[in-house]
């Protein structure tokens, strides 16, 4: 597979956003291995860590979010304790996680005025507003 770099792929605004949502600098990591050398789960993903955020260094989001390996990472924060540079891939999935989820929820589902007046009198108020925060993206 040849890709082709340019400044506009690696500065994708939402490569900007995974950096932004998770705290992390992508560029930090220099692809040693020893987030997936000590990863508990590794044997379950279909790409190692280091090559997702080499995926996102490269500006190939799309694949990126397309792999399983975001949804199986159990926030060990072991990545994060073997890294020379403290990235937490853990918290690179979150956002990654977040990014699927605001996409799959870009069109409301449920709009606030048709939920009933019995559920929102009996229903606690923080309930109601989280609910329609999920279903709504």
């Amino acid at each position: 597979m040849r890709l082709k770099l340019t400044r506009d792929l690696i500065r994708d605004e939402l490569i900007t956003r995974v950096q932004d949502l998770s705290g992390q600098s992508l560029l930090q990591c220099y692809q040693c291995g020893k987030c997936s050398a000590g990863c508990p789960v590794v044997h379950e993903m279909d790409i190692v860590p280091s090559e997702v955020i080499r995926l996102l260094q490269l500006g190939q989001l799309d694949e990126a979010l397309d792999s399983k390996t975001i949804w199986i990472c159990a926030s060990c924060l072991q990545c994060a304790s073997r890294c020379p540079k403290g990235v937490e891939f853990s918290s690179i999935c979150d956002a990654l996680r977040q990014i699927v989820l605001r996409k799959r929820m870009a069109t409301p589902r449920v709009d606030a005025d048709d939920v009933s007046a019995i559920m929102v009198s009996d229903a606690p108020q923080m309930g109601v507003v989280g609910a329609l925060r999920k279903l709504n993206g």
